[in-house]
């Protein structure tokens, strides 16, 4: 299991993936499931993937190994679609190779992506790449996407998150609704990978890690249950005829 969230704002694109993969009893394990590919002054896509890992990988890699060919690749194709388009064609023929053989019945080989970015003078963009190669994109009134683990997460992005919202507010947030689901959810752990990219700026974006020694991380997490506990004691509670009754 993992969580990837991706905001696509008036200001540019907020991302955050963790990185765990496994959280046996005896056995936890990370891997980076965020990447940036670009060209300095021409374009900067993001990509994070959650879903089966050696599927994930094998698109990565499929994509990667395309770059300097005479392909189409994702660093050659003219706008964001034809990039979330050459994802998914590329996951359904490795997925398709997968189902060939038949160990492999019952197992699903699928995975999910998020791509963001921006090429050229085109808006920056964000879309939710299905395990069927299908996809849609992200709209102001819907400024972002997540893909694994969301549950945790999404109420705080649904109550804070808006399409002005600023960059680092969102951010802000972002690593809010991480630590609800890290709280609530063994699979989904540290360290976490961000990369904030402002629109226009067509530069890829460097990639923070956030682990447990991170200074403001640790703040935000004792900010955000000391703020949670004091605005719950601030509520009344109901009155006693709000529940008493039902004991009768």
């Amino acid at each position: 299991m993992t969580y990837c969230v991706a905001m696509a704002l008036k200001d540019g694109i907020v991302c955050i993936s963790d990185t765990r993969t496994n959280a046996g009893i005896d056995q936890i394990a990370s891997v980076r499931k965020l990447s940036v590919y670009g060209t300095p002054g021409e374009r900067a896509i993001i990509i994070q993937t959650a879903g089966n890992l050696s599927t994930s990988q094998a698109v990565l890699t499929r994509l990667e190994q395309q770059f300097g060919t005479e392909f189409e690749t994702i660093l050659n194709t003219p706008s964001m679609f034809d990039v979330a388009k050459l994802i998914g064609d590329t996951m359904r023929n490795i997925v398709a190779d997968y189902d060939n053989g038949p160990s492999m019945q019952n197992i699903d080989m699928t995975s999910s992506f998020l791509v963001a970015g921006q090429i050229g003078k085109a808006p920056t963009e964000s879309f939710n790449i299905y395990p069927q190669g299908n996809f849609i994109s992200a709209t102001p009134d819907t400024p972002y996407f997540q893909i694994g683990e969301s549950k945790y997460g999404k109420p705080v992005l649904d109550r804070i998150l808006a399409y002005d919202t600023s960059l680092g507010e969102a951010l802000r947030c972002g690593l809010v609704s991480f630590d609800s689901t890290l709280r609530s959810n063994l699979s989904v752990g540290l360290p976490l990978d961000i990369a904030v990219y402002p629109a226009d700026s067509l530069e890829p974006p460097l990639i923070r890690r956030i682990d447990e020694d991170d200074a403001y991380f640790q703040q935000l997490r004792s900010s955000w249950s000391t703020g949670m506990r004091t605005l719950m004691e601030s509520i009344d509670p109901p009155p006693s005829d709000y529940w008493q009754h039902h004991l009768k």
